[in-house]
């Protein structure tokens, strides 16, 4: 049998969302899958995947335009594989506390690709996020590192799961 070959694609700002983009990829390739993780403006093309997860950071409800653009440049061949989406964002504990809906960009990108699901997971903005918005919520103590690993590997080895089975 042929090893899946999973992209795992995202657009972030500060870094946030790599390192969720990276967890889901590490936890793929320890489910047996061949997981390849890029930014969302390195994609050109998705036809050498069976499957993909594009992931974008969430800033004041608007997702990562790079991740729109990955989306909407490759739309024909991604709704044609299977797809999952992710936001990060919330800086607080929210997504741990209930499911987080879509944002209505991510919502219609779902809907244009047949994305099979969504999910939410927390942002960071930490001293190192740079940006004056970021270093102000620091300062107000509204800061913090929200990604929760176990939950990011929880929704992987779902998405590992489901491609195993097909």
């Amino acid at each position: 049998m042929n090893t899946k070959r999973v992209l795992v694609a995202y657009g972030t700002r500060h870094g946030a969302t790599a390192g969720i983009a990276e967890e889901i990829g590490r936890t793929l390739r320890e489910d047996g899958l061949d997981a390849v993780v890029l930014p969302a403006d390195d994609v050109a093309d998705v036809r050498s995947f069976d499957a993909v997860v594009l992931g974008g950071a969430l800033y004041a409800g608007r997702w990562s335009g790079k991740a729109k653009r990955c989306a909407e440049r490759n739309e024909q061949y991604l709704r044609n594989r299977p797809v999952w989406l992710f936001s990060s964002g919330p800086v607080d504990s929210s997504a741990e506390q209930h499911e987080i809906p879509p944002v209505k960009a991510v919502a219609r990108q779902m809907e244009r690709l047949g994305a099979r699901e969504h999910m939410t997971f927390g942002g960071s903005i930490t001293d190192g996020t740079p940006g004056l918005i970021a270093r102000a919520m620091v300062r107000q103590g509204k800061g913090g590192d929200f990604r929760n690993p176990e939950r990011i590997q929880t929704w992987a080895h779902h998405i590992g799961r489901e491609l195993i089975a097909a």
